[in-house]
């Protein structure tokens, strides 16, 4: 049993290597050469405290961000072992006595704007990764063009989220073996120039870094917005904490991830120290010459993998914000049943591959897509050292200095990273800025919206003590069949219903009203998966419950539910949704703006029976005019 435990953990490791540590990984292809390009220095004028500068902030950016702050804190603050944003609004909403309403409003438009965020990073995180490892092939042909180093980037790009209907299944397999090879590549690189330069290793003081900050003036501003580039992918990191589990993550870290990022940025240094030639491409000079088209090749791997670890982010996320109803509901396919977490979100793929190739034809060089990388980043980390603080006082209880210390640490930090990222706005920085809001307007309309609508909605609802009392005095006809009508609350008769009687004057012998509700937790025990009310004979209220995290089967859960009660038929049951065709001139206290936005959203929205994914020949859809 105890082998098997074993077995499993390094199996977790293994995995993890690729999901999780592909995006800070691919970093030293870009990091080290981005810090020297906007710090200022020049190759035969400066000394080494140019050098070692900002590898002492990258050595203690990785040390103090993703050893202590995600790997050994924030890996605590999860809810039911789930990680991310939403699992720490999650964990807040626990303990609801502890926030005054405002502080509860406050918390969600932080979380909302946090996972906004992400989107932008999901874009920037795939064009970067690719174009930086494609530029490596610049050194086997110094007359090979930009334009000829784009066209082959955008070509894998293409190739990557036309692949993602597929999953990830097969090829997943691999990600973890290609990456290990990746790191021991870093790694040996990297101690191949260090060996040859062992005084480098003094660049590890963090002297250098600070006085670095202190004596260069807007430069060490701008380099703190580019070491940010070394400790990209930390969010997807904690978010991933639930599928791996914080031991295998630490082990992939301690034991291969931070060794190698570490000994590589050293032989970087080592190398440019000793040819100041290699400052434009520090990690391909480090390279061999015989060597350098397998590790073009392999770092090409390793940069699909990265990409395709934010795309599966993404898509994990957005499901999540659906669930929560913080976005309408998009068509969902899993790949691979078996598995948790595999999905395909076509609308969703489809938006960042013409973001990615954009950036890729807008921005043309990693150098200038490095401009706009970090912003995103860095205020993902410094929201979420906010929401820790929450956690840490009032779910935790901590005392006031015990939580404030670690995260005045980490938010100092992490306000140079912004401070930095945004002196580049106009370079490109404003990119994820805009797509975040974006997104926000998006969520914020629809919850909006949907509050407007679910008041309108209500208006007028009858009781169904109104209805059974009808059923029970005979006043309404019963015919065969079983009718399952949806319904967004548990209480009063849903609009679907009461249409139905109008137009059709009867109703089915066994009548269901179904609600499904996603909790604000990950996920919710079988054994209170659904709660069942008998109204009278054969009708029925059914609440079936689901975590965000969770990928609700709808109808197995209600045929099991009702199997004991009653003699339910799968292919007897017939569904009924109300679909709303929402009017703009209504009395809700949105702007025009926002409620034609709604009213698109609403368009491109699922009904609640197709994003279920029921039988399509047994659901019908009753048309009903409402206005917002």
């Amino acid at each position: 049993m105890e082998n098997s435990h074993q077995s499993s953990n390094w199996t977790l490791t293994l995995m993890a290597l690729g999901v999780v540590f592909g995006d800070i990984g691919t970093s030293p292809l870009y990091a080290l050469r981005e810090c020297l390009s906007h710090s200022g220095y020049t190759p035969g004028r400066d000394g080494v405290e140019m050098v070692y500068g900002p590898i002492s902030l990258m050595f203690w950016s990785l040390t103090i961000m993703v050893s202590i702050k995600y790997l050994s804190i924030l890996c605590q603050a999860t809810a039911q072992g789930e990680g991310g944003m939403f699992a720490l609004l999650s964990l807040l909403r626990s303990k609801k006595e502890a926030f005054s309403p405002r502080s509860s409003a406050f918390i969600v438009l932080i979380v909302l704007f946090g996972a906004s965020l992400l989107y932008g990073d999901g874009m920037i995180t795939p064009a970067i990764s690719v174009l930086s490892a494609v530029e490596g092939l610049k050194q086997l042909n110094d007359d090979l063009s930009q334009r000829v180093v784009m066209a082959v980037s955008v070509v894998i790009l293409l190739s990557l989220f036309l692949v993602q209907r597929h999953g990830t299944a097969k090829i997943g397999v691999a990600f973890g073996p290609i990456m290990i090879l990746w790191f021991l590549t870093l790694g040996s690189l990297g101690l191949y120039r260090f060996l040859e330069h062992p005084e480098v290793i003094t660049a590890l003081s963090p002297h250098w870094g600070i006085g670095y900050l202190a004596h260069h003036g807007q430069y060490g501003i701008v380099i703190m917005g580019m070491v940010l580039l070394a400790v990209t992918g930390c969010e997807a990191m904690y978010a991933d904490i639930g599928h791996f589990g914080p031991k295998p993550l630490k082990k992939s870290w301690f034991r291969l991830v931070y060794p190698a990022l570490i000994l590589n940025y050293l032989g970087q240094g080592a190398l440019v120290i000793s040819d100041p030639e290699a400052t434009a491409q520090p990690f391909f000079k480090l390279v061999p010459e015989g060597l350098l088209i397998p590790i073009i090749v392999l770092a090409t791997a390793a940069t699909i993998i990265a990409s395709q670890a934010m795309i599966t982010g993404v898509f994990s996320l957005t499901q999540q914000a659906v669930q929560l109803g913080y976005m309408p509901r998009l068509k969902i396919i899993h790949t691979n049943p078996d598995v948790r977490g595999q999905i395909y979100m076509p609308q969703v793929n489809h938006m960042l591959m013409i973001a990615c190739i954009a950036l890729v034809i807008g921005f043309q060089t990693s150098s200038n897509l490095a401009s706009a990388y970090g912003l995103s980043v860095s205020m993902e980390m410094f929201l979420t050292s906010i929401l820790f603080f929450f956690v840490a006082r009032r779910i935790w209880e901590w005392p006031l200095w015990k939580a404030l210390l670690p995260v005045m640490i980490f938010a100092t930090i992490e306000f140079g990273y912004v401070a930095g990222s945004m002196s580049k706005f106009k370079e490109g920085a404003w990119f994820p800025v805009v797509v975040a809001s974006g997104v926000w307007i998006i969520m914020k309309t629809w919850t909006d919206g949907r509050t407007i609508l679910f008041q309108a909605m209500q208006k007028g609802r009858l009781p169904v003590k109104h209805l059974v009392d009808d059923i029970k005095n005979d006043r309404i006809i019963r015919v065969p069949g079983t009718a399952v009508f949806m319904s967004a609350t548990a209480d009063g008769v849903p609009l679907a219903l009461l249409h139905h009687l109008k137009h059709n004057k009867a109703l089915h012998q066994q009548v269901v009203l179904l609600t499904v509700n996603f909790e604000n937790v990950p996920y919710v025990p079988r054994a209170e998966r659904n709660e069942i009310s008998e109204y009278y004979d054969e009708f029925y209220r059914v609440i079936l419950r689901y975590g965000f995290a969770e990928s609700p089967n709808v109808f197995d859960d209600l045929f099991n539910a009702l199997k004991e009660k009653t003699k339910l038929r799968r292919n007897d049951i017939t569904f009924y949704q109300s679909r709303e065709v929402l009017l703009t001139n209504g009395p809700g206290k949105m702007a025009g703006w926002r409620k034609k936005l709604f009213v698109l959203l609403s368009r491109i929205s699922r009904p609640a029976t197709g994003y279920f994914d029921l039988p399509p020949r047994q659901v019908i859809e009753l048309g009903i005019q409402l206005e917002v």
